[in-house]
């Protein structure tokens, strides 16, 4: 089993994106786009897990907490590793130090079953689209002047009080995800709405 675990896209900031990747889809076509009932802010990817390990990893999340709701901000766009040779364009997570706190509590949750600790730096995104190694250059020079076109932007806002496990399978299309539990780490904030 596949497995990680994210804060979930809320839809108003799902529409806002699909409505700014479509122009980019035309100007790059081949390049594989996530669609937008995936995108999600991965906090840790667990990786393969065996199924008998899932209740274990159920109750470590559980245990995770913060104290206060984490407002998030969905704004910007780039490349991975950069604009000359992308593999990636992803849209910008803006949070305060309790997004990246999360994730280690989380990740520190995780290690105490065995899990590899994450050794790369938190910076938070949404993954649009992933290009093939020999990527068409007449496509990325299109996508480049599609993403100025487009201007900086801002697909709005949220707070969240909860974080999701999802199990994820890799299929021609791409992949597939199912939400297998969900963890509220401000439970008395989450509890009042």
């Amino acid at each position: 089993m596949r497995l990680f675990a994210a804060v979930e896209t809320p839809d108003a900031v799902r529409q806002s994106l699909a409505a700014w990747i479509a122009p980019l889809q035309k100007a790059c076509p081949r390049a594989r786009w996530v669609p937008a009932a995936n995108l999600h802010v991965t906090l840790k990817f667990i990786g393969d897990a065996k199924s008998e390990s899932l209740d274990a990893i159920v109750a470590v999340l559980r245990a995770v907490r913060q104290a206060e709701e984490i407002e998030i901000h969905f704004r910007g766009a780039g490349f991975f590793p950069n604009e000359q040779r992308p593999r990636v364009l992803w849209t910008g997570i803006e949070a305060g130090a309790e997004l990246a706190q999360l994730a280690q509590s989380i990740d520190r949750a995780l290690e105490a079953l065995g899990i590899a600790h994450e050794a790369r730096d938190f910076r938070p995104h949404l993954t649009i689209a992933r290009f093939p190694e020999k990527s068409d250059a007449a496509a990325l020079a299109r996508l480049r002047t599609a993403l100025v076109a487009a201007g900086a932007p801002d697909f709005g806002s949220a707070r969240v009080a909860n974080f999701h496990l999802y199990r994820s399978v890799l299929l021609p299309s791409g992949a597939e995800y199912t939400r297998l539990d969900s963890f509220d780490f401000a439970p008395s904030l989450s509890a009042g709405r």
